[in-house]
């Protein structure tokens, strides 16, 4: 009886003392993306689109998967041509 208190106050105990060192842990300020990045999400996203509506629309080729069809799309938009 006197083992699992004594277990189950250490245990306790050890809970409490990894809580507090997590909370200690300073954390970096996220850092905003810059305009590259944003603008390569916009791409993605756009591709996305274009991607799911292909898909549905039956107008893939059957061996074209999504990093081929992100690589041309991204490339297209990057030239700044429509398809």
């Amino acid at each position: 009886m006197m083992n699992g208190l004594v277990s189950a106050a250490l245990a306790a105990a050890m809970t409490f003392a990894l809580a507090g060192a997590a909370q200690a842990v300073e954390t970096k300020p996220k850092k905003e993306p810059t305009a590259a990045q944003m603008a390569a999400r916009e791409r993605m996203s756009k591709c996305s689109l274009e991607w799911k509506d292909a898909k549905a629309g039956g107008k893939l080729a059957k061996d074209m998967k999504w990093p081929a069809f992100w690589s041309a799309c991204n490339k297209r938009l990057k030239e700044g041509t429509k398809a």
